[in-house]
């Protein structure tokens, strides 16, 4: 039942109050209402003058007890010509409203539609100056608001009251949404997002949920939401690659990307700057944060959601891929008392993993570790995580400088961008700290160069780096389906093997244990470069990479390609897998 704009008491003065006084200052009306005397104004305007930061004027005649609240909200009733209501009838409120709104949405602007009379929705709320919550109401309703002023205690009761009416309605969704993750895949092509009827079967919001409930299914990493000029895209990340989902009409793109921002607290009406948000679900039984980063394009606005099952981090280092040399080398790399130790490789090579199970596996309750982040992606029980503000300048630098007084044995940063931050480490490492963090390199001994072009001086460079650890990901065998051969020799001397007779390959085959695909997970290469007393000196003579590894791999270091083939032979991954991530180490400038 819907509660009609004739049921609304109109905005008229207290009896024997002149009329007239609407769009007039706000300290004549409640002047001309007799509730104050000019001077309560006068002192009122001065503290407002003297400090904004005390609000609006009512608010400032509430706090010198010339007015209560339910007074200032008559008087914004008569300026801005809005009704004013003492209760709100909840049982007349229908519940497609409320199933169109977010609760979260409704409680942090203190809003809440109440009726709908043709295209325009009645909304009670506390603030009628805050626009912005109006237009993003506009938005998700996709109907004109028309405000109703209430009082701070009605609307907070009512929203706990008809949002309370409608978990038994919210219960059985989740019953039936949980019930068809077990039993089957919803078809996302068979969501007719043409249909435009509200409601809780909504063709956006079962659109939007099946993204999600299929990309966690199918092990995604990512969500593309992509426009172009005819339609919308959306395309999956699995194992490292964008395999393509669905499509969707044009029409669909503003409200599909209204849906996702207000799931991830964004801000809808802003379309031209690039936003971030998260969204915490529990999806299949499992607790999922997604970060959201939206940027606009020349067709419209373009989503990537990047998954985070937090019930499912490795954070054992022996579960990452190491060869058995390299791991005993890494562990008695982070088990030293201070040094730094980096992590190198290309955006999405697992870097942060690496230093997270590394952390995991050092952290004891007798030794203090922190980390800055950007941003904190798993949380690490016992460990301080900070996560960078760049608007407020919580910058890595500023972080990692706030972190030597925090008395740490242990510092995980989690990017060297610049040389500030970089001398930072350098100088925490000096003073007997344990400093991990990561650069963008290709190779391992690009990283100690990458120092020096930053401006750090080599002797500094020499005495403080312990190790470099470069990596990629290469996807991991399906064990159901691969299926053996024998390579060819022009496949070994891609790999950089010489002939041997009877050596046997894996290759991809695909099954319904993979998505049909051939691989399933994903797991590291790794090059491991240690600062010995030759490489030390090398940097202090401030050479190049290519001489670095020359020397590095004459005292038994083993390249990207090399501990690829390594997985090769063991039938853990195929040939075409690492040459996509691994260079020939010979072409690595």
């Amino acid at each position: 039942m819907s509660l009609g704009t004739d049921m609304l008491p109109p905005p008229l003065p207290p009896r024997g109050q002149p009329l007239g006084l609407a769009g007039r200052p706000f300290g004549e009306i409640v002047i001309a209402m007799g509730l104050v005397e000019p001077e309560d104004v006068g002192n009122a305007l001065d503290a407002q003058r003297e400090d904004a930061s005390k609000g609006r004027l009512g608010q400032i005649l509430i706090a010198l007890g010339r007015l209560n609240e339910e007074q200032v909200q008559k008087a914004l009733s008569l300026q801005l010509e809005m009704p004013f209501l003492d209760k709100v009838d909840i049982d007349r409120i229908p519940d497609e409203l409320v199933q169109g709104v977010p609760i979260s949405f409704a409680k942090l602007h203190n809003v809440l539609p109440i009726s709908k009379v043709g295209d325009t929705v009645l909304a009670a709320m506390l603030d009628p100056l805050n626009t912005a919550a109006l237009d993003d109401l506009g938005l998700l309703l996709n109907s004109r608001i028309s405000p109703v002023l209430v009082l701070e205690p009605v609307i907070t009761d009512a929203i706990n009251r008809v949002y309370d009416r409608a978990t038994g309605l919210a219960h059985e969704a989740v019953q039936r949404l949980q019930q068809e993750d077990e039993d089957s895949e919803e078809d996302l092509d068979a969501i007719d997002l043409i249909d435009e009827h509200g409601g809780d079967d909504a063709p956006i919001i079962r659109f939007v949920n099946a993204l999600l409930r299929d990309a966690v299914k199918s092990r995604a990493s990512d969500i593309h939401i992509e426009s172009y000029e005819r339609h919308v895209s959306v395309r999956n990340r699995i194992d490292g690659l964008l395999y393509k989902k669905v499509e969707a009409p044009k029409h669909a793109q503003s409200s599909i990307v209204a849906r996702v921002k207000i799931m991830a607290g964004l801000n809808i009406a802003e379309k031209r700057l690039p936003q971030d948000g998260r969204i915490r679900r529990k999806i299949a039984g499992k607790d999922i944060d997604v970060r959201v980063s939206t940027i606009p394009t020349a067709h419209g606005e373009r989503i990537v959601m990047r998954i985070l099952d937090r019930s499912n981090v490795i954070l054992r280092l022996e579960d990452l891929g190491f060869s058995n040399e390299n791991l005993d080398n890494f562990n008695h790399l982070i088990n030293r008392p201070h040094g730094i130790i980096l992590v190198s490789g290309p955006t999405g090579s697992g870097k942060t993993t690496t230093l997270y199970a590394a952390l995991s596996r050092i952290n004891s309750p007798d030794i203090n570790i922190l980390t800055v982040e950007d941003p904190v992606e798993y949380q690490l029980a016992g460990v301080g995580q900070m996560q960078v503000q760049s608007k407020i300048d919580l910058t890595f630098a500023n972080g990692l400088r706030a972190f030597l007084r925090q008395d740490p044995d242990v510092i995980m940063v989690g990017e060297i961008r610049d040389r500030e931050t970089a001398e930072i480490a350098i100088q925490a490492s000096l003073t007997g700290h344990l400093v991990l963090s990561t650069v963008h390199t290709n190779d391992a001994p690009g990283a100690v160069t990458r120092l020096v072009d930053m401006g750090v001086e080599p002797f500094l460079v020499s005495s403080t780096l312990v190790g470099v650890l470069a990596q990629r990901l290469v996807r991991n065998l399906c064990p159901e389906c691969k299926t053996p051969y024998e390579p060819t020799a022009e496949e070994m001397i891609q790999l950089r093997l010489d002939p041997q007779p009877g050596l046997t390959f894996y290759r991809e085959v695909g099954c319904s244990k993979c998505l049909e695909t051939g691989y399933r997970g994903r797991s590291g290469i790794y090059e491991l470069l240690l600062i010995d007393d030759d490489v030390r000196a090398l940097i202090l003579k401030n050479v190049d990479a290519g001489t670095i590894r020359k020397t590095a791999t004459a005292h038994g270091m083993k390249s990207l390609l090399m501990d690829g083939v390594r997985r090769v032979m063991a039938g853990q991954t195929t040939m075409e897998e690492v040459l996509r991530v691994a260079a020939d180490e010979d072409e690595v400038i």
